[in-house]
């Protein structure tokens, strides 16, 4: 069933509530640029037992807010409306490449509240993590202000390893590409600003990630294996839970 609840500063968070109310909860965060919808399909093959809240972060999907703050804190806020509206006490938190983030600040906001971070090909792209220099930072926004479009190709092609159907990229880049502005590039932005060592030092929670292997560096394997438990997939691009939606659901009900 699709829900809405509203935080103090007025920003509307959409969400979707399945399963049982007495199940294990499962809460999921999509990635930049896209929404809850990603997720569907991964619903449908999860145990009927398993309570799933899906959740739109602000401006993404369905959800609406004119707030300032774009941070990565600021989205863990939403997913925090809705784990209140929901009377969620115990939740597994997974979420895909920005919703990795998310879903480890979650964790720091609700010690109590969260018990595992699931992160689905996230955490690991040096590129944004850890908390990049602010020349790093600029360089990075620099091609999308001037080239929405074309720096959108440019990332999604990063994370499509060779063989993954070219109409699948386009349809990332289509969907992508159509985040509302300015809040898509602020969220890049807080993307790149978050310091995510800071986080990991703070959370107590167990992190899993779910990476594809073609693209992991070993490079971040080796700086963050200590502190995250790293397994390699083979089920498609940057984007398998999309892809791989029956494999993908495996792998969060077996870590509930």
């Amino acid at each position: 069933m699709n829900h809405e609840t509203t935080r103090s500063d007025g920003t509307r968070i959409h969400y979707t509530a399945t399963g049982s109310t007495d199940g294990p909860a499962l809460t999921l965060i999509h990635g930049w640029g896209c929404d809850r919808g990603d997720f569907d399909t991964i619903v449908k093959h999860l145990p009927p037992e398993v309570r799933v809240l899906a959740v739109d972060l602000a401006e993404h999907g369905d959800s609406r807010s004119s707030r300032d703050t774009w941070t990565i804190e600021e989205f863990a806020g939403d997913v925090a409306a809705v784990l209140a509206a929901e009377s969620v006490e115990s939740t597994v938190v997974a979420g895909h490449s920005l919703g990795g983030a998310v879903a480890v600040e979650t964790a720091r906001l609700l010690p109590d509240t969260v018990t595992r971070v699931i992160a689905l090909d996230a955490l690991h792209y040096l590129g944004l993590f850890p908390a990049q220099s602010e020349e790093d930072v600029q360089a990075l926004l620099q091609p999308f202000r001037e080239d929405f479009t074309g720096a959108m190709r440019g990332m999604v092609e990063a994370g499509s390893p060779e063989g993954t159907d070219p109409s699948l990229v386009d349809s990332y880049i289509k969907k992508m590409g159509s985040v509302r502005q300015p809040a898509g590039l602020h969220a890049l932005e807080g993307l790149a600003r978050w310091d995510m060592d800071a986080a990991l030092r703070e959370i107590a929670q167990p992190v899993v990630l779910f990476a594809v292997r073609s693209i992991i560096a070993k490079e971040a394997i080796d700086r963050y294996g200590d502190r995250i438990r790293i397994e390699l997939v083979d089920l498609g691009s940057h984007h398998f839970p999309v892809e791989s939606p029956a494999e993908t659901a495996k792998i969060l009900a077996d870590e509930l």
